[in-house]
């Protein structure tokens, strides 16, 4: 789960890695809310291949850093 200042911090973020909600590999089922300032990410996973959820894990990261710094970035301009 993660916390935010603001709702809609909270929104851009939960919409940046929304797409992750939509395809992923059988066995794999990621989804996405956006909780009042909460963003909380559910992954499941049935498989054999642990490294596909370390991946699906490090991409998901990889995307809400990546929303993190441009909000940043937009706030100090």
């Amino acid at each position: 789960m993660l916390v935010y200042d603001d709702e809609a911090e909270a929104e851009a973020i939960f919409k940046a890695v929304s797409p992750d909600n939509v395809e992923t590999p059988n066995g794999l089922v990621v989804e996405t809310q956006k909780i009042e300032r909460k963003v909380v990410t559910t992954i499941k996973y049935r498989g054999d291949n642990i490294a596909t959820l370390l991946s699906t894990i490090d991409d998901l990261l990889k995307c809400v850093l990546t929303a993190e710094k441009t909000i940043s970035a937009a706030k100090n301009i």
